[in-house]
């Protein structure tokens, strides 16, 4: 009978612990899924200065939005695209802004995707005579979501 009793106890502290641990567990998914949530609702607000500023042509504002060492890749109109941040930035400010131009505009985010302290977003944007498909990484530098490379491809066809 005792070893019957011991055996029962035994069981149901196990069970205990274990429903405390799954607890344990679902309380941290449960917080990541915030903080997901939250990085993802940060890095929306990013990526709404950015297509502002782009449409703008407000460097100042674009340069927020970057990393310094940020690099710039991909195609135009089927050529090869490498700039600097500097290159990019210095290009925006001596070009006409969408917004200048009277051509339609529309920055719209397709997803985003967040792992701790870095993201990627899928991104499109139509200005000018273009229609660019964007994957921007972000990293959380500082407690704040910037672009550390933007990768572009024109599909305009």
């Amino acid at each position: 009978m005792k070893c019957l009793l011991l055996t029962a106890l035994f069981t149901l502290n196990c069970c205990l612990l274990s429903g405390q641990q799954l607890s344990n567990k679902q309380s941290k998914n449960i917080n990541t899924m915030e903080n997901s949530k939250e990085d993802s609702l940060a890095i929306s607000k990013t990526l709404d200065i950015y297509f502002k500023a782009i449409h703008e042509g407000d460097v100042a504002l674009l340069s927020s939005t970057f990393n310094a060492g940020t690099l710039l890749f991909g195609d135009v109109k089927g050529q090869p695209y490498a700039k600097t941040l500097v290159d990019y930035l210095d290009g925006v400010k001596n070009r006409q802004s969408p917004k200048d131009s009277g051509k339609p505009f529309k920055g719209e985010i397709i997803s985003i995707n967040v792992i701790n302290s870095i993201a990627i977003a899928k991104v499109r944007v139509k200005m000018y005579d273009f229609d660019y498909h964007e994957f921007l990484s972000f990293h959380k530098i500082d407690n704040r979501w910037l672009i550390v490379n933007k990768m572009i491809s024109d599909v305009t066809e």
